[in-house]
């Protein structure tokens, strides 16, 4: 399943509806039911509209939280879909992103091998000003020579995890920030195998008008500064 939290998301929800829609045609995934679930969380807009057009399942709410909107959707396709999580692979994306298409058949490869998460990257599109500064900071800690790369990243833009480890850990926390990375953290601690990996990157919105405080957005408004542009 693919898990998408929308607020008021119109413009860009159409792009990253269609990137999941071939991720789920990769062959891949064939065999492999997949369903993608779209959470319009206190939207004043088409966003509900849309994703439906579109062929997603979608979840209203009204919690303005982002933590509590991914595991409305979750749980939604878990009790609907997955008869309480057995076997069942979750992804989440973000409305403003558009995941590549062997996004989510790589993470299921990595869940045949054992991993419990597979915690992804984010770029920017090139042509955005911002996208050289965010790669030189973002990728501080890439080590030399094209090796594999355990980022210190969570983005809930590009995030994997077995049904039975989410569920093990109580799944997204109802936070208004850093629910990705609080889940992460959470499964780190009780011992599931995370793999943080640079494969498969999603590209993401340079928009810095964030739709969380303390966001991505906000992260990239503050950019110019601090890469002293």
């Amino acid at each position: 399943m693919v898990v998408i939290p929308a607020h008021d998301e119109e413009a860009l929800l159409p792009a990253a509806l269609d990137a999941v829609a071939r991720a789920t045609r990769h062959p891949g995934l064939a065999g492999v039911a997949t369903v993608t679930v779209v959470v319009a969380d206190a939207c004043r807009d088409r966003t509900a509209a849309l994703a439906r057009r579109a062929g997603a399942q979608v979840v209203t709410t009204d919690c303005r939280n982002p933590g509590a909107a991914r595991h409305a959707g979750v749980r939604h396709a878990l009790d609907r879909y997955a008869g309480g999580g057995e076997d069942v692979w979750v992804a989440t994306t973000d409305a403003d992103s558009t995941v590549p298409p062997s996004w989510l058949a790589y993470q299921l490869d990595r869940a045949r091998e054992g991993w419990q998460a597979v915690v992804g990257t984010v770029v920017l599109p090139a042509a955005s000003p911002l996208a050289l500064p965010h790669r030189e900071l973002y990728e501080a800690t890439r080590p030399p020579g094209g090796g594999d790369w355990r980022h210190p990243h969570v983005h809930g833009a590009s995030l994997g995890v077995s049904a039975a480890a989410y569920l093990d850990v109580g799944g997204f926390p109802p936070l208004a920030v850093g629910e990705d990375r609080a889940l992460v953290e959470a499964l780190e601690r009780r011992g599931h195998r995370v793999l943080r990996t640079a494969h498969q990157p999603v590209l993401t919105s340079p928009r810095l008008r964030a739709r969380a405080r303390g966001g991505f957005g906000d992260y990239l408004a503050a950019m110019p500064l601090r890469t002293g542009g």
